[in-house]
């Protein structure tokens, strides 16, 4: 029998079948030869012939011993146990997010007043300060639980729960933005949307606690004993104040070691009182939180002025003016916001009581109304003009600081709900309102034709 002729095959005579060869360079055998004993087939071709250990090296070997697959067995239970842990003790886990496929309608606000109102639905809601309505929905938020709620009937329309304390939940920009305390302060900040419960930005911050939200229609600031932050709608921060935590730029801050007493905004404003070791009076204090997050350590001060006397709390503050009330003897001061000069001082006819300590919160119960800011004293409420701040007219006996519906100044009182004209503070008529015992302060709200008064940890709607 002849051989074949021609690098296509190789003769095998043992079996009398032709075999196609190992591609050149690669061994056939352990032994790196051809199988049938032949010259390499790239012999002649120019090539120079590889060492057999560096063939035998390039060949591997092949995974498929029962060591190789206990091996990966073994990664990847231990991969899923990490996993499982990771997320057992993750924050996800125990984060509940009901939200609603349904967007409802706002309701219309009335055109008139109603001549009664009666209680439709209550529900607990520690974390709210005073009703919170933010799109079609009333929020109310107590122990870990956000909810959002028809206004008619109270049901619940969404669920947002965490596992952790609610310090506090106030509207801004469409959502309603709840803080939950973790570890040393309230640092868990989170945007819920007002019509669908969805999450929205969130943040870790540096509020303290007992902080209170308060919203300029542009930023949103956290008050604070000792720390002020104010974040813009993604909850970025854009300004703090006091003493900073972590310090990462020291010297940014204007002074150290002052606690504070009460803040208030508004748009572009947040006016704060100090209390400085090395100050012979309250000082306060107005800045611009307009800063770029790159800025947000350095803060803005437009005025910081000592005025003669101590225990003052922010009243109001406008884009020019700034209104603190002082005690012995009470009295309105005003001071021009670019300057820092004293504008206006006015004798307060106010119980000693009324201007004792600092406010629940840092923050004095006020409601704005057109060309009015109504402030609620602790025993009376005081209209102060939304121009210079001016007090205009004073009403002695109410429970709050009111809030404009259908038209109106509706102001709580033991009695119920007085009717008012926001101007001038004349008295259209009054509502009865059964509030089987309660006597404290109250907020007052409303969405749609509904109106919400905070009464302490509840909230309570009339219709």
């Amino acid at each position: 029998m002849e051989r074949p002729e021609g690098p296509e095959h190789d003769w095998v005579a043992d079996t009398g079948r032709a075999e196609r060869p190992d591609p050149p360079g690669e061994p056939a055998d352990e032994a790196g030869e051809p199988a049938n004993g032949s010259a390499p087939a790239h012999a002649g071709s120019g090539m120079e012939p590889q060492p057999a250990a560096s063939r035998r090296r390039r060949s591997g070997r092949r995974w498929r011993r029962p060591a190789d697959y206990a091996a990966v067995a073994v990664l990847l239970v231990v991969s899923l146990a990490a996993g499982l842990v990771v997320w057992w003790f993750s924050d996800e886990r125990h984060t509940t997010s009901r939200p609603t496929p349904v967007v409802a309608a706002v309701p219309e606000a009335p055109a008139a007043m109603p001549p009664t109102l009666a209680e439709v639905w209550r529900a607990p809601s520690a974390g709210t300060q005073q009703p919170v309505a933010v799109g079609p929905n009333v929020v109310t938020g107590d122990g870990g639980e956000v909810d959002g709620r028809d206004p008619f009937s109270g049901q619940v329309r969404w669920v947002y729960r965490r596992n952790l304390p609610l310090c506090t939940v106030a509207p801004g920009w469409g959502y309603a933005v709840a803080v939950y305390h973790k570890s040393r302060n309230c640092s868990e900040v989170t945007a819920l949307d007002g019509a669908t419960g969805r999450r929205g930005p969130q943040r870790n911050g540096d509020a303290e606690m007992g902080t209170r939200l308060l919203y300029d229609g542009v930023h949103m600031t956290a008050t604070g004993r000792k720390l002020i932050e104010t974040w813009r709608s993604d909850l970025v921060r854009t300004q703090e104040y006091g003493t900073v935590p972590a310090i990462v730029n020291p010297g940014k801050q204007p002074r150290t070691g002052c606690v504070y007493g009460s803040e208030a905004v508004t748009t572009g404003r947040v006016a704060v009182v100090e209390r400085c070791p090395d100050d012979p009076g309250d000082r306060v204090t107005v800045l611009s939180p307009d800063a770029k997050e790159s800025d947000s350590d350095q803060p803005n001060v437009l005025i910081s002025s000592v005025i003669g006397g101590r225990g003052a709390r922010v009243v109001a503050v406008t884009a020019d003016r700034v209104a603190v009330a002082v005690p012995n003897p009470n009295r309105l001061i005003v001071l021009d916001t670019s300057s820092g000069a004293e504008l206006l001082t006015q004798p307060l006819d106010l119980p000693n009581g009324d201007l004792t300590g600092d406010p629940a919160g840092g923050v004095v119960p006020t409601a704005t109304g057109p060309g009015s800011i109504y402030w609620f004293t602790g025993s009376r409420t005081i209209a102060l003009s939304a121009t210079d701040l001016r007090p205009q007219w004073v009403l002695p006996n109410t429970l709050g600081a009111g809030t404009v519906f259908a038209g109106r100044l509706l102001l709580p009182v033991p009695e119920g709900l007085l009717v008012l004209d926001p101007g001038n503070g004349a008295k259209i008529g009054a509502i009865r309102v059964d509030r089987q015992g309660y006597r404290g302060p109250i907020e007052l709200g409303f969405l749609g034709p509904v109106v919400l008064e905070q009464r302490g940890g509840t909230l309570v709607a009339l219709r």
